[in-house]
């Protein structure tokens, strides 16, 4: 018998019983779909992270104080020192931090916004310099930035993100219009341009204002929440790292390096940080996504099992008439082999629809090599656990399958 008698008879073999080879193929579909669509949507949330850090800028750095960013600490917590202003004066001095552009401390609070009767709470207001836009990488698409006169006169003017200007001002230009922010009253001067991303927090809803502004109004004059520092380069965010902790370990009178009150952290850290945890995740997702291909396997096992029960008298007639073994063997494991093939083609359509869709906030991103790979599992699936009810098939002894009732 040649492969296309053999693709003929296992295709006739599966059409008898639609609902059930249906079925099987379904269980594989499933599998494969699960395989594809999970992994992508872990490739996708690693996606959605870098670009959130990347569009920070290649050339920031982050300092953050309080108990737990400093590694062990001999001191109790009541010794730590929060970060100030005056540190941020002291890392934008060229003689003793050379490698440093600019230098943004922050401070943050939440506050509601309110315009002509419509109310926002806005997730992020930052109290800043004029030097926070460029080392965060925060462009304006309306209006402009405000600076450093606006600082010093503690003016009350904001630039604001692209969610708060939509929930506010709705498709009106918010540049020029006055919003009252917990109770102060504010002049758009910008907007910032969309940043998207996915997660907890929307990046685009916030307000951005000069920093005495905001302490006056809402955070009081202490310390601040951290302070945004831009290397002059990318590749020189290193030695900008090393004279952070050498200006802020003299400022706060630490000695040794292991008792630091305050960290130090860099787009590159948190991208390593992030790549480790996405590929934990990722094999997580596909181990659980793997066993959806493991029970489609043992479906096809007890499928192909009832099949060949079902027709030991056909199988008995065919090898009374000299049907060799092999050739038995053949058409069980083609037809457990087709259920596995058009059910996992079917499969890699349903994943690679169902990509194009927004699953959980996030937009999966499919990786060529699971969509191959899981078909190509899907079709060795179909010939292992195809295989023990073939060879069951092909052991019949003639006289007992012709007497099987």
């Amino acid at each position: 018998m040649n492969p296309f008698q053999t693709l003929r008879f296992a295709l006739g073999g599966l059409a008898a019983n639609k609902v059930r080879s249906a079925l099987t193929m379904l269980g594989v579909l499933i599998g494969v779909a699960a395989v594809i669509l999970l992994l992508a949507v872990g490739n996708g949330s690693s996606q959605a992270v870098k670009d959130s850090i990347e569009k920070l800028g290649t050339s920031a750095l982050t300092v953050s104080s309080g108990s737990g960013f400093g590694g062990s600490r001999s001191g109790s917590a009541g010794a730590t020192k929060p970060l100030t202003v005056e540190d941020a004066r002291a890392l934008a001095d060229p003689s003793a931090a050379p490698h440093i552009e600019s230098v943004a401390p922050e401070v943050t609070t939440s506050q509601t916004a309110l315009h002509e009767g419509t109310s926002h709470t806005v997730a992020q207001v930052v109290g800043t310099y004029p030097a926070y836009f460029k080392a965060s990488n925060s462009k304006v698409a309306k209006g402009d930035y405000f600076g450093n006169d606006d600082v010093l006169a503690s003016r009350k003017v904001a630039v604001i993100g692209a969610t708060t200007a939509t929930d506010l001002f709705g498709t009106a230009d918010p540049v020029g219009k006055k919003m009252v922010l917990g109770g102060t009253p504010f002049t758009v001067v910008g907007v910032l341009a969309a940043k998207g991303g996915t997660g907890f927090q929307d990046p685009d809803d916030v307000v951005v204002a000069p920093l005495p502004t905001v302490q006056n109004a809402f955070t009081g004059f202490g310390s601040v929440s951290q302070i945004l520092v831009e290397a002059k380069s990318s590749a020189a965010t290193a030695e900008a790292q090393s004279e952070i902790t050498t200006v802020l370990m003299g400022r706060h009178g630490i000695k040794d390096p292991a008792a630091l009150d305050f960290r130090v952290s860099s787009q590159e850290s948190l991208l390593t940080t992030q790549a480790a945890t996405n590929k934990t995740f990722t094999v997580l997702l596909g181990a659980v996504a793997a066993i959806s291909l493991l029970v489609g396997g043992i479906g096809i096992t007890n499928i192909m099992l009832v099949t060949v029960t079902e027709r030991t008298r056909e199988i008995g007639i065919r090898k009374a008439i000299g049907a060799p073994r092999g050739v038995i063997l053949g058409q069980f494991l083609a037809e457990s082999t087709l259920l596995s093939l058009i059910g996992g083609g079917l499969g890699v359509a349903a994943g690679l629809i169902g990509s194009h869709f927004t699953i959980v906030g996030i937009k999966p991103v499919v990786i060529p090599e699971s969509v191959v790979g899981a078909f190509a599992i899907a079709v060795v699936i179909g010939l292992f656990f195809g295989g023990y009810p073939a060879n069951r098939a092909a052991s019949l002894r003639p006289i007992e399958a012709l007497r099987h009732e």
